[in-house]
């Protein structure tokens, strides 16, 4: 089967920075939706549109296709008083953004009495190489489709 719009795609990935060195290498199977419900990046989906099981690519993907330029607004300095006792570097928690919008923040250092956060994806800001292999496509169930992600092994559980 051909991935096209609705169908469920399973791959294994690895992700490296530009010099080649390995930042993650999935251990399990990722499975999305395909058709641009915004499951993967959108660079990955162009690049698997049409193919079928057994295609591997790699392609290399400056930081505005992979997960954004870094955005100096979404750091956020905050009273070590603020926290719960325990809080650490490497802590992630949800907060609003300039906006509005609900936002994780990670937090990135802690200063004497100071927390240092930033809301931006850990690898924003980073050229990225994606290797891709897809080892499984098949349709997906009108309720992946009306859920918009996929269900069971290695997807979404309800």
């Amino acid at each position: 089967m051909k991935i096209e719009k609705n169908t469920a795609v399973t791959l294994r990935f690895k992700v490296a920075d530009a010099q080649g060195k390995t930042i993650e290498d999935s251990p399990e199977p990722m499975v999305y939706l395909h058709g641009g419900y915004g499951n993967t990046l959108a660079k990955i989906e162009q690049a698997l549109e049409g193919q079928e099981p057994g295609f591997q690519t790699t392609l290399a993907l400056p930081p505005e296709d992979a997960f954004g330029v870094r955005d100096e607004g979404l750091l956020r300095t905050i009273p070590r008083s603020q926290f719960p006792p325990g809080v650490k570097v490497g802590g992630q928690l949800e907060g609003r953004g300039s906006d509005g919008r609900e936002q994780v923040f990670n937090v990135t250092k802690i200063k004497g009495d100071t927390v240092l956060l930033d809301g931006n994806h850990p690898l924003a800001g980073k050229a990225l190489r994606f290797t891709v292999k897809v080892t499984e496509v098949r349709a997906a169930s009108d309720e992946e489709i009306a859920h918009q992600h996929v269900h069971g092994a290695h997807g979404h559980q309800h």
